[in-house]
């Protein structure tokens, strides 16, 4: 069973146990999370994909830390005018553990195409009663 979440703009595929480094969040370590914008849900036997999001799954998770990635350097040089450039960039994370992926189970009623139905009958029938008459 497995999940393709959306946090904070970057999709990230989940199964329960694994460890992601995602884009820091605020909250604190050890506090819990729910990820709610769930792209892509399959449980082994049936894929649900969402438009844009698969209603009624949610992916729980606990920060464990927050750190920074290993520097970045960016380099700038035009040639033959002297110019370069070299610059860091450390970015930060949080790095969580997925605990549970929960599925509610949700039956779609019938009610609105019965209504409809219903409807349907009684326009139809308004207009044979003005026919007969």
């Amino acid at each position: 069973m497995y999940a393709i979440i959306n946090i904070s703009g970057k999709q990230f595929k989940t199964h329960v146990g694994s460890r992601l480094r995602v884009p820091r969040q605020s909250l604190e370590t050890g506090s819990k999370i729910t990820f709610e914008d769930v792209l892509l849900f399959s449980d082994g036997k049936d894929t649900k994909i969402g438009n844009p999001n698969v209603k009624g799954v949610s992916v729980n998770a606990k920060i464990l830390t927050h750190a920074r990635e290993k520097k970045v350097l960016i380099y700038k040089k035009k040639r033959r005018k002297g110019y370069q450039r070299k610059n860091g960039h450390r970015q930060w994370y949080s790095e969580i553990e997925i605990n549970d992926i929960k599925v509610s189970s949700t039956k779609k009623s019938n009610t609105k195409s019965k209504a409809k139905v219903a409807t349907k009958t009684k326009a139809t029938s308004k207009k044979a009663k003005k026919a007969e008459e």
